[in-house]
């Protein structure tokens, strides 16, 4: 009997310690269930290697990451100071400093493994660089946000011994408008050697928002390898994205907000708390497609992402920092590296930060960087690019002017909802 007593007593224990066990497993794994996942990433502080030859980066405004996960950058070589130009005056006026050609190639350790770029015959170089994109074949495409001064007239002070301001190189806070002139109205399209392949449009012969000839202000590129089409954010005085074939130029289609024909209309200064507006506002600043085939485009200074099918069909939007004025929120888009492109990387020039963002939901996850000049914080985050491994690349713009590596560590749990400079951890 008291065996029975002590054997039923050991039984009834187990069932308890049992579903004791079995409810914690329970509440563990809905925990984690519920944790919010991230990439995480650390600055890299090495990286890259310093330039040669005395050799300076101006305002950086494009970065891309080609198949040999080589980095490309391209910066505004006119918009380094006098006293950092002291290398290059008659006599010299001191051993530092010249500005670096305008397209930089490193490595992945951060060595500068090629260099090229200016004016040369037989193509029109911008007035002011805008962005870079290798495409799957390898090609190099530049854009431009220079509105320079007609044939005849002032260049408006292109020399290179006057302020930043006044050499025709366009000031990021500087994006309304658009009336005037207008230089760089094409893209130019090379080998990874230079050579020049192809332009698309004239300078100063921008009609507006509907030439299907020219570009304005056109910010950045992507070429859809399964199309064989190049999508231009167009940009800075235009209000759309537009669509050539990537190898002969041909016109494709273009549309405007919502996927509306594009209007020319001034919409004022934005206001916050209006309705969204029906028309981009300038600069249209980047125009990415995702592996799914959707096209994800920075509505900078309304905030705002819209997200269409490759035909411009108008899907759904996202608003980031929707109080932020000024230059505005949404400034350059990178994918993660997974297949699914599960997540989405966009840079907040205005705000100083890289936003974490899920890219099928577009709910923001967390955010990291700082505004500053050290290692790991921004000063006019710009654009922004990933390579195979998941490390990000930006640049920086105004007196930014550097390119930083951001290492991926894996994901983790969200903690906080800014991050702060991530810095490498002992």
């Amino acid at each position: 009997m008291k065996r029975n007593l002590c054997v039923g007593a050991i039984f009834l224990t187990l069932v308890v310690v049992l579903g004791v066990g079995s409810t914690v497993l329970e509440k563990r794994a809905a925990v984690e269930a519920a944790t919010v996942m991230a990439p995480r990433f650390e600055v890299d502080p090495l990286w890259p290697k310093p330039l040669p030859n005395h050799w300076l980066m101006g305002q950086t405004i494009g970065v891309s990451v080609d198949g040999q996960e080589h980095i490309w950058i391209i910066h505004r070589a006119g918009s380094l100071e006098p006293g950092e130009l002291h290398a290059t005056t008659n006599p010299p006026t001191a051993q530092c400093c010249a500005p670096a050609p305008p397209v930089l190639e490193f490595d992945q350790e951060g060595s500068l493994i090629g260099h090229w770029g200016g004016k040369a015959e037989g193509y029109d170089w911008p007035d002011s660089n805008h962005g870079i994109t290798v495409d799957y074949k390898g090609n190099v495409w530049i854009g431009g946000n220079g509105r320079g001064q007609p044939p005849g007239g002032a260049r408006g002070g292109a020399g290179r011994g006057q302020p930043a301001g006044q050499r025709g190189e366009l000031n990021e806070n500087q994006t309304g408008g658009v009336q005037g002139y207008f230089n760089d109205a094409m893209i130019l399209k090379f080998t990874q050697a230079g050579k020049f392949l192809m332009q698309i449009g004239k300078p100063g012969q921008s009609k507006g928002s509907n030439d299907t000839e020219n570009l304005r202000l056109p910010a950045k590129t992507f070429i859809d390898k399964v199309a064989n089409e190049v999508y231009v954010a167009d940009g800075y005085g235009n209000h759309r994205v537009i669509v050539y074939d990537a190898d002969t130029g041909k016109y494709k289609r273009h549309w405007g907000a919502y996927g509306h024909r594009p209007e020319d209309v001034d919409l004022g200064r934005y206001d916050p708390n209006a309705p969204p507006p029906q028309q981009f506002r300038n600069p249209v600043h980047c125009a990415e497609l995702s592996n799914d085939r959707l096209l994800y485009v920075c509505d900078r200074v309304n905030d705002r992402i819209q997200v269409f099918k490759p035909d411009g069909t108008f899907v759904k939007e996202i608003f980031i920092n929707k109080q932020t004025l000024g230059s505005g929120s949404a400034w350059d888009i990178a994918f993660s590296r997974d297949p699914q492109q599960k997540y989405l990387y966009l840079t907040d020039g205005e705000n100083d930060r890289v936003h974490i963002i899920e890219r099928e939901s577009l709910q923001m996850l967390t955010t990291f960087g700082e505004g500053g000049r050290q290692p790991g914080e921004f000063y006019g985050v710009h654009s922004i690019a990933t390579d195979s491994k998941g490390n990000i690349y930006t640049t920086e713009t105004y007196r930014g002017q550097r390119v930083q590596k951001f290492v991926y560590k894996g994901l983790a749990p969200v903690t906080k909802e800014d991050q702060g400079v991530v810095w490498p951890k002992k």
